[in-house]
């Protein structure tokens, strides 16, 4: 991030000055007599320039020309970088990135692999810093791209900062959920001001995450709509129903949409993107697709040409419950109004009737809306619809969505090579080179070895009876 005007630049990104800010971040979190307050008051002492002054983002840098994290990204995804970069700057791929310089740049977005995030976070009857930080250590170890900490329970900043510190993948959350919850600590979620959902906001950017949910996509007037509308499942998003419930008891717009600016100014300060949550989106199929979600999206496809204005990276948040038939009308629908912005979409689930299985729902889901032109998955656990989950529930909602993905990539060209690498193994009877490639080896080979077949080189199921096998010795008896 920099300060730019009358022909200089105070501080510009990837500069050494930045690196000082983040380590000045790093001491002062380490002494745990310093008030974590002090971190703000460092950064105002850092940035104190003049007013007409405004920070210089990724999005602006793009504009110009290329950046390290541009190149980074088109190393790591085998993309020519001048294609990125102009990608970037047209706000079709974003690099979440918060200017403390944390994460490993990561691309999501036009031409590229499509991504996984993993959801972590506390609740009121399951509050443990230890538990959250590891189910976030295994999201990534078994292949998320990127975590967000949703908690709601215990010390809420600890849990955030440990997951950041923690972690070198981009990092995100969504404020208003401490922000509710504080106030209803006090008093009532309806009491908050504005000043807590945008003092939250900046709070948790101070802290280094990468990348915030925000709902300003609901308004008093998709409020009314959705009230004449009615629905069978109502608002199940947590940030929504926050926010419908502010409106109706405030009798006010929402300060997310009312206040965007400030909220530009938050997010242009410390350089993160801004992921517009899909705060109606529809929790059953009996409300897919219905006015409500779609006067938000119209909504959110307004903000987003916003923030491009602002020169703040941008992505938006997609539906939830979603029949397979709707799946690719809803994503070109999104692509369309919101000018080709990253799309990123919680499953979608197919059917309300698996709870258990709904990792299973929305990797189905998912892997159709990737092929449509998804850019990001939310994973979904077994447990969604049940309960928090736990670590195992966290592995097997992340593996089911990277299937997803790379089924999706598949479509698009992307790492066909490996299948292919597969099934060569497969013929060789090479196992290990077999576990090697699987999206969860861990668990290919566990299932192996329980299974201890007889024949070394076969499965139990085959044994000397493998078909490849079987076939590969007859066309070598009759070579000879």
């Amino acid at each position: 991030m920099g300060y730019s005007g009358s022909g200089y630049i105070l501080v510009s990104r990837g500069s050494r000055a930045v690196e000082s800010r983040r380590l000045a971040h790093t001491r002062l979190q380490a002494h745990e007599e310093v008030p974590y307050d002090l971190l703000a008051w460092w950064d105002k002492l850092y940035i104190s320039v003049q007013p007409s002054r405004r920070p210089v983002t990724l999005l602006d840098e793009a504009r110009k020309g290329t950046t390290p994290e541009i190149e980074e990204v088109a190393k790591a995804e085998g993309v020519d970088a001048e294609r990125l970069r102009r990608s970037v700057a047209k706000g079709r791929t974003v690099i979440p990135r918060n200017v403390a310089g944390r994460a490993r740049p990561l691309g999501i977005g036009e031409g590229l692999r499509v991504k996984v995030n993993a959801n972590v976070g506390s609740s009121k009857d399951r509050a443990s810093l230890e538990d959250e930080v590891r189910k976030a250590k295994v999201a990534v170890e078994v292949g998320a791209h990127t975590v967000m900490d949703l908690s709601t329970g215990g010390d809420i900043d600890a849990i955030r900062r440990a997951i950041i510190e923690a972690l070198d993948v981009p990092i995100g959350t969504v404020p208003i959920y401490q922000a509710g919850v504080q106030a209803a600590r006090e008093s009532t979620i309806v009491e908050m001001t504005p000043e807590d959902m945008l003092g939250g906001i900046e709070a948790h950017a101070r802290d280094g995450v990468d990348f915030v949910t925000v709902h300003c996509g609901i308004t008093r007037q998709s409020v009314e709509r959705l009230q004449r509308q009615g629905r069978v499942t109502g608002v199940v998003s947590r940030g929504g129903s926050f926010l419908v419930a502010w409106i109706l008891h405030n009798d006010q717009e929402n300060p997310l949409y009312s206040q965007f600016d400030q909220l530009l100014d938050i997010a242009r300060e410390h350089d993160i993107t801004l992921s517009l949550g899909d705060g109606l989106r529809p929790g059953s199929l009996a409300d897919a697709t219905d006015r409500a979600q779609i006067q938000e999206m119209l909504i959110l496809g307004e903000l987003v040409e916003r923030c491009w204005d602002a020169g703040v990276q941008v992505m938006v948040e997609g539906p939830g419950h979603i029949p397979i038939h709707e799946i690719e009308a809803n994503v070109r629908m999104q692509k369309a109004v919101c000018k080709g912005a990253p799309f990123y979409v919680l499953g979608p689930i197919v059917t309300d009737l698996a709870p258990g299985y709904d990792h299973i729902t929305g990797a189905i889901g998912g892997a159709l809306a990737a092929w449509a032109g998804a850019d990001y998955l939310c994973y979904v656990t077994p447990t969604e619809h049940i309960g928090l989950p736990g670590v195992e529930d966290v592995r097997e909602g992340v593996v089911a969505s990277l299937i997803a993905a790379h089924a999706a990539d598949l479509t698009r060209g992307i790492d066909a090579d490996r299948d292919l690498a597969m099934a060569e193994a497969r013929k060789a009877l090479d196992w290990d080179r077999m576990f090697d490639l699987s999206l969860d080896s861990r668990k290919a080979r566990e299932m192996r070895a329980a299974c201890n077949p007889e024949e070394e080189d076969a499965c139990s199921m085959c044994g000397d009876l493998c078909a490849l096998r079987m076939v590969e010795q007859a066309l070598d008896r009759k070579g000879d």
